[in-house]
């Protein structure tokens, strides 16, 4: 089983890929959805990816607030669009509740400064988003 993971924000998008070890792949800056769809179907391509994992973001009690919503709205949008293109993969949402904050508590230990932290920090999330799905 080969997945990808997405932690999809209001400007970018972390992506990281996995099968046992979750590894950050690449960060997309969110343009249209079009395009955006477009770029997630060919890395699904290029990395024969089955599972799609979507970070949800929860509220700190476990519910589904604005933000989680509009994911769930973004990744069927994005399902369907696959679906046309022939893509066949399962689509998972994950629990991504403090996943920003532990990507940056990696990033600070790895002794990244402030500039690439901020540019690794989603694909560095959607890794942890990625791996906590893995070790389920």
């Amino acid at each position: 089983m080969r997945c990808l993971a997405l932690d999809i924000g209001e400007r970018r998008t972390g992506i990281a890929i996995g099968e046992v070890l979750a590894r950050p792949l690449t960060t997309l800056k969110r343009r249209s959805k079009d395009r955006d769809f477009a770029e997630i179907a060919e890395l699904i391509r290029e990395h024969q990816v089955d599972t799609l994992v979507v970070g949800l973001p929860l509220n700190m009690d476990g519910s589904m607030g604005f933000q989680a919503q509009r994911i769930v709205r973004y990744a069927e949008q994005l399902r369907q669009v696959l679906a046309e293109m022939v893509l066949d993969v399962d689509l998972v949402f994950w629990d991504e509740r403090l996943t920003t904050e532990q990507a940056e508590q990696i990033l600070i230990a790895s002794g990244r400064n402030r500039r690439d932290r901020q540019a690794r920090v989603d694909a560095v999330a959607a890794a942890a988003i990625l791996q906590s799905y893995l070790d389920r």
